[in-house]
């Protein structure tokens, strides 16, 4: 009878051990099964929920030297436009100026420059419009070599964006939607460390 007992005691255990085991085991694989989805996610699957709506400059082109400053160490939009700025360039000013307000407390981090592209002086009705607007000149072709446009679409068709320390590193497509471009600088605005 103790031998029997003795038995089932061993037998017991040796059950109690391997279901110990598996709960042990279960736990690890609860605990795992988030970081491994993760990056089954992120390697496999790929989630498309990461771009943006502007199109990234690469490598981002460093333009102070062009006499386009980083406006002390301010995120910058930027426009190019001959002096007697047509509707589209109108349109792109206005633009600059709503998207730089909807950034609420974080505006003073961002500046709205117009780079005038001819020897033309702009309206002082249409400056007195755009408190604020930073008014810059130089080479159009150094412009034309260092901003980047489509082939369909010209330098001054587009929205430009410099970050902090002077690189340009977005454009906005032509006739931009100002609400996505506003997300775009949201995202930067929160992420950025600088400017």
């Amino acid at each position: 009878m103790q031998q029997t007992m003795q038995a089932t005691s061993a037998g017991d255990a040796r059950r109690r051990t391997v279901a110990g085991r598996w709960k042990m085991l279960a736990v690890l694989l609860v605990c795992a099964a988030p970081v491994i989805a993760s990056y089954y996610t992120y390697y496999v699957i790929r989630p498309e929920g990461r771009t943006n709506y502007g199109e990234l400059v690469e490598p981002p082109r460093n333009v102070a030297a062009l006499g386009v400053p980083s406006l002390q160490g301010r995120w910058v939009m930027l426009v190019v436009a001959p002096g007697a700025c047509d509707p589209g360039c109108r349109e792109r000013l206005y633009e600059i100026r709503q998207v730089r307000l909807t950034a609420g407390k974080d505006r003073d981090r961002v500046a709205r420059a117009w780079v005038v592209a001819d020897d033309t002086a702009p309206d002082p009705a249409l400056l007195a419009q755009h408190e604020g607007l930073v008014l810059m000149r130089t080479d159009v072709d150094a412009l034309a070599r260092q901003f980047p446009a489509t082939p369909q679409t010209r330098v001054s068709d587009h929205i430009y964006l410099i970050d902090p320390l002077g690189n340009l590193m977005m454009r906005f497509p032509k006739d931009a939607d100002p609400s996505r471009m506003k997300k775009d600088l949201a995202k930067l605005l929160r992420a950025s460390r600088v400017g």
